[in-house]
């Protein structure tokens, strides 16, 4: 067989030669693709469960044969390296085996959250020149098998869509699966991209970041370790399968490099992840914070065996040290916090550490080769313990957005860090503690305000179940601080005055100026494309 040349993707800033030679002499980069490491495991344990999926169990035997048979079928599509096929899927049991099939074929999957729309969906058809595009013929009340006949004719260079039923099956996926099974082997190199995932930026259409199975496992091996994921642990996945935080920290794609079990749902809600819980044994989960607030909030807890659970990851955005304290005695759970971005760093908290630690502190960087700095406005290092704009590099960080060279301009240095947007403290042991974004920061006169810090304060308050604080244009001030409440359910609402909620945040010492100058309650807080606070949509209020 003639050795595969490496894929060279229009578009794709590579990593200069010197750090690449450097990842992979120190062990960060391995000789292994994402399809690789998965037929590793399946050769090793082929009769363990890898995936329980509505009362279904696919061992991992199973799930090799199955993504073998989708990539014989996508084969037979004319879909090859280096193809890009948009996936835009929920939590279906056939979303590991697609996945992994494109893995197996070298095409370049692009992952896109369920949540989004035409809007998005066609926008990421066209700038990624996606020849595919598989989706489900309806979710959350989304016709989306409407919308796939509309791409194809509407798309100039999308030349097939597969629609799965929402009952698992469809003629599509019988289709790709009537061509037999092809044999594993090598079809793409490791330092090739893997697939484009989505940012969370909060405006315009998000841009495209661009990950090699070398970077990519870099992260998923090192989060195993911090992790303590084995062959024993069964992870429930309320998270979308194509979020960075459910596929890579330590994510499905660490459990099943250990040959673990997964759990994918499409609703992280008490009453059915707690159920779930219950019945198979999960050992570990990671959740969004407003998720674990509701977790720690619902009385169903009482109700399920948990004792099971012994990880509950918590990242995507602050979780609060009030809320991690609970976690332990109200779920019985250790509480790891996690903070990173899809373009690469990602950090954790032990899962020994002391409880000031773990309850503070949002992680340190997951791999040694991981280089952050804490920067003034004007690019200066600051002092340890002093807050600062997060830049950072390393072998699992991009090192620019795909086909985006004004973006990259803006958001990366001459030297390759990322400027990540995020304002945090560094502690003299390489703990994080983030304080902010520096775009949501609020200057009220003058004063600058960090929403997080008054965050954090108000979701201790009882009546209180989450909490988002912008500022908003005032003529004299320049920004006023504005607080969206959410009342926990049962709560007494008449407690959340402006009044009422200025004393309880002056009785914690809060400094005068950080005080809300407005509230208002809301049922629930507007959320952007990929699920975070739309802080831009609250401003504009």
């Amino acid at each position: 067989m003639t050795a595969l040349e490496p894929l060279l993707l229009d578009g794709v800033v590579p990593y200069p030669e010197e750090f690449a030679v450097r990842y992979r002499s120190e062990g960060h980069w391995t000789d292994q693709t994402l399809a690789e490491m998965l037929f590793e495991v399946v050769e090793r344990v082929p009769d363990k469960t890898a995936i329980i999926a509505d009362e279904v169990r696919i061992t991992y035997g199973d799930l090799g044969e199955r993504v073998l048979r989708f990539a014989a079928g996508f084969t037979d599509l004319g879909i090859n390296r280096g193809d890009r096929v948009v996936l835009h899927l929920p939590n279906v049991s056939d979303y590991v085996p697609i996945l992994f099939a494109l893995f197996e074929i070298g095409a370049v999957p692009v992952l896109a959250l369920a949540a989004l729309r035409r809007h998005e969906i066609e926008y990421f058809v066209e700038f990624t020149e996606a020849r595919a595009y598989v989706t489900i013929e309806t979710h959350a009340g989304n016709d989306f098998a409407a919308l796939a006949r509309e791409l194809e004719e509407s798309s100039p260079n999308l030349e097939h869509t597969v629609v799965l039923a929402t009952d698992g099956t469809s003629a599509d996926v019988e289709q790709l699966l009537s061509h037999g099974a092809l044999g594993h082997a090598r079809r793409s190199l490791p330092s090739d991209v893997a697939f484009l995932q989505l940012s969370g930026g909060t405006t315009g259409q998000p841009k495209v970041i661009p990950h090699t199975h070398e970077d990519y496992l870099a992260s998923v091996r090192a989060s195993v370790k911090i992790g303590a994921i084995t062959g024993d642990t069964v992870q429930l996945v309320v998270l979308p399968l194509c979020h960075s935080f459910a596929m890579r920290s330590p994510g499905f794609l660490g459990v099943l490099s250990q040959g673990g079990t997964i759990v994918p749902t499409l609703n992280g809600s008490p009453d059915v992840a707690f159920p779930l819980i219950a019945q198979h044994g999960v050992t570990d989960v990671s959740v969004v914070p407003p998720l674990a607030l509701v977790w720690l909030n619902s009385s169903l807890k009482e109700r399920y065996d948990l004792t099971s659970l012994q990880v509950l990851r918590v990242g995507g955005a602050k979780f609060s040290a009030q809320a991690a304290g609970r976690v332990r005695a109200e779920l019985g759970a250790t509480v790891q916090q996690s903070f990173g971005m899809a373009e690469g760093l990602t950090t954790f908290t032990g899962l020994d550490e002391d409880d000031d630690t773990i309850t503070s502190r949002q992680g340190r960087p997951t791999l040694s080769a991981d280089e952050v700095v804490v920067v003034d406005d004007e690019g200066t290092v600051v002092p340890t313990g002093t807050a600062g704009h997060l830049w950072t590099r390393g072998p699992s960080t991009i090192r620019g957005y795909y086909r985006a060279p004004e973006h990259n301009a803006q958001n990366f240095t001459a030297d390759g860090f990322y400027k990540t947007g995020d304002i945090v403290l560094e502690d003299e042991r390489g703990y994080l503690t983030v304080v902010g974004r520096s775009k949501d920061q609020i200057n009220r006169g003058g004063e600058k305000i960090a929403p997080e810090e008054v965050e954090n304060l108000l979701l201790a308050f009882d009546a209180v179940h989450d909490v988002s604080v912008v500022g908003v244009p005032d003529e004299m001030l320049g920004e006023r601080t504005k607080a969206f409440v959410v009342p926990r359910a049962g709560g007494d609402t008449s407690l959340l005055t402006l009044g009422t909620i200025r004393k309880f945040l002056r009785d914690k010492g809060l400094a005068a100026y950080k005080l809300p100058d407005v509230v208002e309650l809301v049922d629930e807080f507007e959320r952007t494309a990929v699920g975070k606070v739309s802080k831009l949509n609250q401003r504009a209020k």
